[in-house]
């Protein structure tokens, strides 16, 4: 399993590089998505996480579209988890973005503990690829827009502290 690197590595402040065509389809680019989801699904509170972020310098990120989802009101041990849901992006650009923008809370798995307001844009259109090489569009509005921000902002070497307001660092307790 791929660790997430934290600020200060020099992959996050990299702009990434496109997957090159003769990745697409092959089982080197299948390991590095494999590894991705792993280091994902060991965070919780993480939904979603670019190339980066396990020191892969590829412009590629994931989405765990169930844990954009809003939970239940009183989750109980025995409601049913959503089943993971991985959707993967692949030389994503954004193609379309609403002139409104909107305040939103932002974290990040490569800078532990800090919270902070960053402005999005409150729906984003993005233009990706499959690991197929087949091209795609999806739209998005609230949190998936936000999170596509967020993303491609990693994969142009960018923290969402270098832009968001009102940072606070809140200490991270690490696993027993």
């Amino acid at each position: 399993m791929k660790e997430i690197v934290q600020d200060g590595a020099p992959v996050l402040r990299e702009t990434a590089a496109p997957v090159p065509e003769e990745l697409f389809g092959s089982a080197e680019l299948t390991r590095l998505i494999a590894d991705m989801e792993e280091s994902l699904d060991r965070e919780p509170e993480g939904v979603a996480l670019a190339a980066p972020q396990i020191g892969v310098s590829y412009r590629l990120f994931i989405v765990r579209n169930d844990r954009t989802l809003p939970s239940p009101v009183q989750p109980s041990e025995s409601s049913p988890r959503p089943a993971a849901e991985v959707a993967v992006y692949i030389n994503p650009k954004i193609v379309k973005t609403s002139r409104k923008r909107a305040h939103a809370e932002e974290g990040c798995l490569s800078v532990r503990g800090v919270y902070g307001t960053a402005l999005r844009h409150e729906r984003v259109t993005v233009r990706a690829r499959r690991p197929d090489g087949s091209s795609f569009e999806r739209g998005a509005s609230g949190l998936l827009a936000q999170i596509f921000e967020h993303e491609m902002d990693h994969l142009n070497g960018t923290l969402f502290i270098d832009h968001a307001e009102n940072l606070v660092r809140i200490p991270h307790e690490p696993d027993a």
